[in-house]
Parts: C-alpha cells; structure tokens; sequence
C-alpha cells in the first residue's frame, strides 16, 4: 500500500502560494450545489472531567474521488487554551489514506477565503470602505484576501492591541491602513465589515453598522461563540456557509432561535446559492450578515489542493 503524504506547518507555508485556496473552494461549493459533494453536521465532543474537546469536521467530494475529515481539539492550559487541527484525506475508491497535514494554517486560509467569496458576492460593486475587526493571523488573511475584491479607498482595521500587531500601514495598491482600538467605531460607514476575532460574545454593537453594510463572521472553539448579539438577527439580511448545517452549530444562531427572536428558516441563502445565483440579493436596506463556521467540505477541498500541490 503506498503511504500517505504526510505534511507539517512548514511544509504547508511552503505550499500555499503555489495553491489557490479561494478557486477550490468556490468550485467545491458549486459541487455542493450540483449534489456532487457531501457535507454531513460538524459533532463537538466532549473530554471527561472539564478537561476540552474536539470538532469533527467531516466531508466527502466526489468529483475528487475523496472523503475526510479533520479533528480540531481544544485543550485547556495554565493560562492559554491548546487549539489544533489535522486533516486526513482518504480515497473513495480504494478507501485508503492519500493525506495527513496540520491544519492549523489552512484553516485560516479556507476560512478567510469562504469570507471574501460571501463579501464578494454580497458587497455592492461600488464598496469602498473595508473594515476588519482583529488583528491576529485571521484578520491579516481576510486582509489579504480581500484586498483584490473591490477598489478600496479607506481600509480599517481594529482590535485593542493594533497597535502591536504585525498589520500593514498599507495596503499593496499603496491605500493606507487606519487602525483603531475601537471597533464600533471603525464599523461606522463601513461598506464591507470582517469579523475576524476568537471571541465568544459581542464585538461591535449592530446599531453602529450603515444599513446596507455587508458583515461576515467566523467561528471559534469556545461554546456557543458569537461575534454578534444574536438578538441582532432579526435586523440583518442574513446568509450562511451551508445552510443544512450552519444553523444547528453558529453559535448566535441558535441563541437568537431558543429565544424566539430569528428563525432559520429565514435566511436568505448560503454559499451554494450565492454561486449558483439562487440565493435572495441583500435588500441594501438592512445590514447583509454572512456566518461561517467552516465545513468539512472547505478542509477537503483545500486538503486535496495541498495534495496536487504537493504530488507536483
């Protein structure tokens, strides 16, 4: 049996330029539309005593003749959580292992990417104001994503330690990078809004978002993470990464429809149909709000692009 490749972090940094992880993606999504690919619910299980868990993120793409999954545990420390995360790719026709790669890093790429695909998509064509709420190694993938989607003229970025962060002063194409400790104020005006946090609550106040802001989120380890109040649903035009699946696991999402105040059933569209064109446009007379929790599918996708990459 010939053995798996096997791939660390620095052998997927190696890799990433040579692969286009947003491409892959969007054709995996359109698989997902067409039924050429299986995306079953992400299952969290839980450690015994207190002592952590793990995500299962699972995943089968025909088209690639592969399935898989990839297991993200968080493990409590003295002080800073443990988090990581290892793709395994199998074959569907021999059923054997083709891949096991960290996944620490291409997860936020895939992450990043699902975000500025939805941005992109749901931004009007004249957006010019870009806001991102983060700093960390998230936020400067979105950053970098997103800088070629539109012709920004005012980029923003805002988190409480900016300031000693690795974010850029400019941009590329030369558009200078503001950065502030104060994210609803940065939000103000903004066309285009990332979340790009590990938060488990609130980090802007959705009152202070123009009313045809475009706002994507992502998602964290923490329990019923959310980077918005999930009583602002109700107020947003809102849209997801996999709709059979992303309400059951967001952590606002099922917040807001415990208490009665948003129901699934009125999202707008996910992924799948906003590259297919059969999802509901923004209305531009609320905020569009975009949630990711990443799938299976967008680990795969990403696994098998490493592993042309690294077959080459």
């Amino acid at each position: 049996m010939t053995q798996p490749i096997v791939l660390n972090e620095a052998e997927i940094t190696a890799l990433l330029p040579k692969v286009n992880v947003r491409d892959v993606l969007e054709r995996m999504f359109r698989s997902l539309a067409a039924g050429e690919a299986v995306q079953p619910p992400q299952t969290l299980s839980l450690f015994p005593r207190d002592t952590g868990d793990f995500i299962t993120y699972l995943g089968v793409l025909a088209d690639e003749k592969v399935f898989g999954a990839k297991l993200s545990p968080y493990i409590p420390g003295n002080g800073k959580a443990l988090v990581t995360a290892w793709t395994l790719l199998m074959s569907t026709e021999t059923g054997t292992p083709l891949l096991l790669c960290d996944s620490r890093k291409l997860t936020t790429e895939r992450t990043a990417a699902a975000s500025i695909i939805a941005a992109d998509v749901l931004a009007a064509p004249d957006a010019s104001i870009l806001t991102i709420v983060g700093s960390g190694p998230m936020a400067l993938a979105h950053l970098r994503y997103a800088e070629s989607i539109r012709v920004w003229k005012e980029v923003r970025i805002a988190s409480p330690d900016v300031e000693s962060s690795s974010v850029p002063d400019t941009l590329s194409s030369g558009v200078p990078v503001a950065k502030s400790t104060n994210a609803n104020d940065a939000i103000r005006g903004a066309d285009v809004v990332l979340l790009c946090t590990s938060s488990g609550t609130p980090v802007i106040d959705a009152t202070a978002l123009s009313k045809a802001a475009v706002v994507t989120s992502i998602s964290t380890n923490v329990a019923n993470a959310h980077e918005v109040d999930p009583a602002a649903l109700r107020g947003f035009d809102v849209y997801c990464d996999y709709r059979k699946t992303t309400p059951a696991a967001a952590g606002e999402m099922k917040l807001a429809a415990a208490a009665g105040q948003w129901n699934p059933e009125a999202l707008c569209g996910d992924l799948p149909e906003l590259l297919t064109g059969r999802a509901k446009a923004p209305s531009r007379e609320r905020p569009a709000f975009f949630r990711s929790v990443g799938l299976g599918l967008e680990d795969i996708a990403a696994a098998v692009a490493l592993l042309n990459g690294a077959r080459a």
